[in-house]
């Protein structure tokens, strides 16, 4: 299937039920928790040829995914923070796309694959030990004009996080890049 929906948005776009449980929330929280290794373990044999793919026409390449995530999930923890110790502050959008034009995402993806790893351990660690109280603080964003609750938030880089690795794994799917076995 080459619907460009599809290739945009592999797992569906985001939808957040504002009625989610703790299990819900114990899911999204393993799901960023896991990142790193299931980013790792995806693109570990993949050359640099591979690694300078777009996912889809006109899409980002592989390496400029791999060092997305990372920007994107350092603003999160960054915002995160934020909601924790300020009373609903207004964080600062910033330009994904000209981010991804600047010269570090020509860098090798263990920069950011390191990146990732440590911000996501440093995230878990406040995620595991924040309160059912914690996660109703908000952030106000200014481009959605709306306040978001860091429960929302949580279940919203959970699926962030499946969705560019998707990306990932459905180019490798349809281009049969096979994995070498060590």
């Amino acid at each position: 299937m080459t619907d460009i929906e599809f290739l945009k948005y592999p797992i569906g776009k985001f939808q957040f039920d504002p009625n989610s449980d703790e299990h819900s929330l114990q899911k999204a929280i393993e799901t960023i928790k896991s990142l790193p290794e299931h980013l790792m373990e995806t693109v570990k044999y993949l050359s640099e040829p591979q690694l300078d793919t777009p996912y889809r026409p006109g899409g980002w390449t592989v390496r400029q995914v791999i060092h997305h995530v990372g920007d994107s999930h350092m603003n999160a923890l960054i915002r995160f923070k934020l909601a924790l110790t300020e009373d609903n502050p207004t964080i600062k959008p910033y330009d994904e796309a000209a981010w991804a034009k600047l010269s570090d995402y020509s860098f090798e993806i263990e920069l950011s694959l390191a990146l990732i790893r440590l911000i996501h351990a440093k995230w878990v660690a406040i995620l595991e030990h924040m309160t059912e109280a914690d996660f109703q603080r908000t952030y106000f964003h200014p481009e959605s004009q709306k306040a978001q609750t860091l429960l929302e938030v949580a279940h919203m880089y959970a699926w962030h996080s499946q969705h560019h690795l998707s990306h990932i794994q459905q180019l490798m799917i349809r281009e049969n890049w096979t994995t070498p076995t060590p």
